[in-house]
């Protein structure tokens, strides 16, 4: 039997001229926010620099944090669970008219327009909605919650 695990990430919103930074595994249809895995004991700010700059070569700067959110979806037909920890970021050389190389063969960058994220096919799909509120700091959660629609019990 399979242990079930729920995977912690920090993510990074880096948005320059109305364009945000996403990132996109190679051969699949959806994109997703820069960073990576949390590792034990250690900050989830510090995880994201060091994920930044293992993805992309650079030096990210790492903002305030602007919310979590819980993701559940399959993969190769398995069952993954994560809480994302998503923080603002600048990263140093990167330039919203050409997107960035990516330091790892599988994964791509790229930029996509922050008023049309669901054309981007952003996950976890409730971010589309979410980041635009958490960066102009209007919402009042920061917890974006899986909709009962996707829990399974």
């Amino acid at each position: 039997m399979k242990t079930k695990t729920v995977e912690i990430l920090a993510r990074g919103v880096c948005v320059k001229r109305g364009r945000l930074l996403l990132c996109h595994t190679q051969g699949a249809d959806n994109t997703y926010l820069p960073g990576g895995h949390v590792e034990f004991g250690e900050p989830a700010r510090s995880s994201l620099a060091r994920e930044i700059q293992e993805e992309l070569g650079l030096t990210a700067r790492i903002g305030r944090f602007l919310g979590a959110a819980e993701h559940v979806f399959a993969q190769k037909g398995e069952p993954h669970a994560e809480i994302n920890l998503v923080f603002a970021m600048s990263v140093a050389g990167v330039r919203a008219d050409r997107a960035p190389r990516s330091c790892e063969k599988h994964i791509d960058f790229l930029w996509a327009d922050m008023t049309d994220l669901d054309a981007a096919r952003l996950e976890p799909a409730l971010l589309r909605r979410m980041l635009p509120a958490w960066l102009d700091n209007s919402a009042s959660e920061r917890w974006a919650d899986i909709p009962k629609a996707q829990k399974k019990s």
